[in-house]
């Protein structure tokens, strides 16, 4: 049985202050804790499914702003925001897809061993 239900949410890091390259560390180490903790998430009325969920990590400059008088909400704008969008739409469920940049990131911190194991689609 397939159930889908599209809840996308975004994490940031180094906002609103920046933490250098730290930013890159703190969201990739979140994503492998989610990632663990996610596939033994099994859903209560559907025994024997689990919850998948696909993550797409990015780094890049955004714009950031509270939106809204009476349900106000800290929102993310800008390339950064949909690429990394674009990278979690066209990935594969229980995997974590990283940008060029994130990697190039990612490369620079200790604990991180990034490996190609798909072809990402191409943007059209």
């Amino acid at each position: 049985m397939r159930i889908c239900a599209s809840a996308a949410f975004q994490v940031v890091s180094g906002l609103p202050r920046r933490n250098g390259i730290n930013h890159g560390r703190e969201i990739a180490a979140l994503s492998l804790d989610l990632l663990d903790i996610v596939k033994e998430f099994e859903i209560f009325h559907l025994p024997g499914e689990f919850l998948k969920i696909r993550i797409g990590l990015h780094t890049g400059p955004v714009l950031a702003g509270v939106v809204g008088r009476k349900m106000p909400r800290y929102c993310l704008f800008g390339n950064t925001i949909r690429l990394a969008e674009w990278i979690e739409q066209t990935g594969l469920p229980l995997m974590i897809h990283v940008s060029e940049a994130c990697k190039l990131l990612l490369d620079m911190v200790e604990g991180f061993d990034l490996r190609s194991q798909t072809s990402p689609a191409t943007k059209r």
